[in-house]
């Protein structure tokens, strides 16, 4: 039976500091329900004007990665090289909020994160949100082979503070699940990163900082100290380092794999919440030690 498919907009990026690596191309199949090259190039258009577009409805996972392909592709051409991904859905409670049963991942590129109090429109999206997150950078390519939160702590080498500043880009959010998240690239459009933690080589350490992520509160606070939202560690997928083994095997389907310099972002420890002009909006991970809080200000 066919499908209809209806477009989705991605929002504008700007601004990553990051590795500086050319990845291969995603090789993804051409799928039954792929966003046809002409409509896709409609999406970026209204991407960059950040105009609402219909809920993608009906797509298969297929359908989704193949859109999602490329999407990125256009990425690269107006937001520069890829620089690493974005695990998204791996919180439970947003996962329950799109109708979704596992985790969905996008592309970061070069120009699609701020630095650490960095001045945003409150209206920098269709449908712009903040949400605490967290950034990591891949130190090995062994991650791509780890099963454990230990395994992955030993093949990374920073920890990044990190609000990131989705955009949703549909008329009408509640439409979206999981496929339809895909392929909107998990609305990968904006982010502020913060001081990065370097990774301790020494085990007992790497132990500590393993239980310390696990335990931490991420608090969303304004300028004034009030708590905007917040939540554990352990709310991402039990420990907030499983987002990167969940990435690895699943990029590994594709054909793809973490390699040295990239970043992943590891999903939503706190609500997706709205900007609004004037709020300043600070994340802070308490039981951390070392790791600084990072802050975004909305115009």
């Amino acid at each position: 039976m066919p499908r209809t498919l209806a477009l989705v907009a991605l929002g504008t990026a700007a601004l990553l500091a990051g590795c500086q690596i050319a990845p291969p191309a995603l090789r993804i199949a051409e799928a039954p329900g792929c966003l046809p090259d002409a409509q896709v190039n409609a999406l970026m258009q209204a991407r960059q004007a950040a105009k609402p577009f219909p809920a993608p409805v009906g797509l298969s996972e297929a359908d989704a990665a193949c859109t999602r392909a490329k999407v990125a592709a256009r990425l690269a051409n107006t937001e520069g090289m890829r620089v690493g991904y974005k695990a998204g859905l791996t919180n439970p409670a947003v996962q329950q909020r799109f109708k979704a049963s596992q985790p969905v991942w996008g592309v970061l590129h070069n120009d699609m994160l701020l630095a650490d109090g960095a001045q945003v429109s409150a209206a920098f999206g269709a449908r712009p949100l903040y949400e605490a997150d967290l950034l990591v950078r891949v130190r090995s390519a062994d991650v791509n082979k780890a099963r454990t939160p230990a395994e992955v702590l030993a093949n990374i080498d920073q920890i990044i503070p990190f609000i990131e500043l989705p955009d949703l880009v549909v008329d009408a959010p509640p439409k979206l699940d999981g496929n339809g998240v895909t392929a909107i690239n998990v609305g990968a459009r904006l982010g502020v990163q913060g001081q990065p933690l370097a990774v301790p080589t020494d085990a007992a350490l790497q132990q500590a900082l393993l239980e310390q992520l696990a335990a931490m509160n991420v608090v969303l606070r304004d300028a004034h100290g009030n708590t905007l939202g917040s939540g554990k560690g352990s709310d991402v997928l039990d420990h907030p380092l499983n987002a990167v083994t969940w990435l690895a095997q699943a990029l590994a389907r594709e054909g793809q794999a973490l390699r040295p310099g990239e970043l992943v972002s590891l999903g939503s420890f706190s609500a997706l919440l709205p900007p609004r002009p004037g709020l300043k909006v600070t994340a802070s991970y308490d039981g951390v030690p070392g790791l600084q809080p990072v802050s975004v200000i909305f115009k």
